[in-house]
């Protein structure tokens, strides 16, 4: 995902939960997501040999790509699973509905 700019990383996460480690740049709220070298790498904006290189790495060395997809899948469903997002959601447009959502003072 050689992204110059990205909000969230919606597409490294949804390989994260098929168990696919993510190469990507260093933007926006992907390393958020991504934990360099444990579930994915990470690499400066236009650093396209690099990220290419790394690919090549885990291809070549099953046991550490099997290890990083296995932690990959591990952050997918321990941070961004349904049952902890939707209530995230539902509790924000709660406080939206009620207008307490950071409108105080104004």
């Amino acid at each position: 995902m050689p992204s110059e700019l990205e909000s969230f990383g919606l597409a490294a996460l949804e390989g994260m939960a098929c168990r696919v480690p993510s190469i990507a740049t260093s933007v926006g709220g992907v390393p958020e997501l991504i934990e360099d070298g444990v579930n994915g790498r990470l690499f400066p904006v236009g650093d396209v040999e690099a990220m290419a290189d790394a690919a090549v790495a885990l291809l070549r060395d099953s046991d550490a790509c099997r290890a990083m997809a296995e932690a990959a899948r591990r952050t997918a469903r321990t941070r961004y699973c349904a049952s902890k997002i939707l209530p995230l959601y539902e509790r924000f447009y709660e406080d939206v509905i009620s207008g307490s959502a950071g409108l105080k003072g104004q």
